[in-house]
């Protein structure tokens, strides 16, 4: 019987990297995703390590879009997932409170917090019924701590944080872990989409020292995943070695 990994926000990034580390550990995989292109490029890279990869192109920020996302998959699919990393999420803007978009703020929160409980909600059923399975939330080191300009992200990674530990207290009598990472600096795409394509600005948040990268993530993931069944991995805060808290970094 074929176990398989949900992902969301596969695409790329930290995504990208979890969906190559599963799939070498022999999982199958759900690939959910915005960009199908890149979804479709993904798939055609992974088969050959597993021939289980089912993409489907869905925005998280909707529920309609998640239910029919899930409706998409075999009866068989839906009932083997074992695994859901809610990794989906963004930084959009950076700006003082009262000068932040509307717009940015309701993407962060429609995408960071609603769109893992949209996931969450469609997939507990199938964990619930084979009687356990594992969660991990991606959340952010902005959910342990605030920071200057940071605000709305920030609210939105400290509701995942708590949301995580609530998920934890109701998912206990069915055997269901829920689990967080809570990476700091890392270079993907994440600065890239905060300032809006702006690739300078980007780059100089990475600047003088080593941040985390997709793979740091994707083998805290496996190590999570293969814990003994007795063992549960509550909370993971990853940081790069040159950064103490959220904002203090050591350059060179």
């Amino acid at each position: 019987m074929v176990k398989y990994a949900l992902i969301t926000g596969a695409s790329s990034g930290f995504g990208e990297a979890i969906s190559e580390a599963l799939a070498k550990k022999g999982f199958g995989l759900i690939l959910f995703a915005r960009r199908l292109e890149r979804l479709e490029a993904l798939r055609e890279k992974l088969l050959p390590v597993t021939p289980h990869v089912y993409i489907v192109s869905v925005d998280v920020q909707s529920s309609e879009a998640v239910r029919n996302g899930m409706n998409s998959l075999d009866e068989d699919v839906k009932s083997n997932i074992d695994v859901l990393v809610n990794n989906a999420g963004l930084a959009a803007g950076r700006a003082s409170i009262e000068e932040g978009l509307v717009l940015d703020w309701e993407q962060m929160i429609d995408t960071n917090l609603k769109g893992l409980l949209y996931i969450s909600r469609a997939v507990i059923p199938f964990m619930k019924k084979r009687g356990g399975g594992l969660i991990i939330n991606i959340t952010s080191i902005a959910g342990k701590e605030a920071y200057s300009q940071g605000n709305v992200y920030c609210a939105t990674k400290a509701a995942v944080d708590h949301l995580t530990k609530g998920m934890r207290l109701d998912l206990l009598p069915f055997g269901i872990k829920v689990s967080s990472i809570a990476p700091g600096a890392a270079e993907t795409e994440f600065s890239l989409v905060r300032f809006k394509g702006n690739e300078a600005m980007a780059a100089a948040v990475y600047e003088g020292f080593t941040p985390l990268n997709a793979q740091d993530i994707a083998e805290t993931v496996v190590f999570i995943v293969e814990r003994p069944v007795h063992v549960s991995i509550h909370d993971v805060v990853l940081m790069p070695a040159a950064q103490a808290s959220a904002t203090t970094i050591r350059k060179h």
